[in-house]
């Protein structure tokens, strides 16, 4: 099911992706984060889920569904430098901002910051093509919508 979308991630040039699979790509990317540290909370599985309906106006059935796909694409999916650069070279810079809200959104929806989880942060912050600054930037805002 996701072979065709893990190969076009994973060649020399992605190009653009078409919506659903971004979307499903950017869905796995947060699952990652949220598993990153070994415990995927009940707290990040619902964070994601909102991330979801409001980032692509789904119903939480919906949400569930493309969320449930993304577990299944995360597992398959290559090591989380090529997934990231490809999803860099898919995705406009504005929207990859929002996505390094999103994933520090799901990093604090349980409550703690992981040593594991700040360092994932911080490389695929990076591999966005987003800098430290803006990665804390995004963070505070995210600190302070919750």
């Amino acid at each position: 099911m996701f072979a065709d979308l893990l190969r076009r991630l994973t060649a020399t040039d992605p190009g653009h992706l078409p919506a659903p699979d971004a979307r499903l790509a950017l869905a796995a990317l947060m699952v990652r984060v949220a598993r990153s540290d070994g415990d995927y909370a009940a707290a990040e599985v619902s964070r994601i889920d909102r991330i979801l309906m409001r980032r692509h106006g789904l119903d939480a059935d919906a949400a569930g569904a493309l969320r449930t796909e993304a577990e299944a694409l995360e597992a398959e999916a290559p090591d989380t430098v090529r997934f990231t650069k490809a999803i860099k070279d898919a995705v406009s810079l504005e929207d990859r901002t929002a996505v390094i809200e999103a994933l520090w959104s799901v990093v604090l929806a349980d409550g703690t910051r992981d040593a594991d989880e700040d360092s994932l942060l911080r490389l695929l912050a990076n591999l966005l093509g987003i800098n430290d600054r803006d990665s804390n930037l995004a963070r505070l805002r995210v600190e302070q919508s919750l």
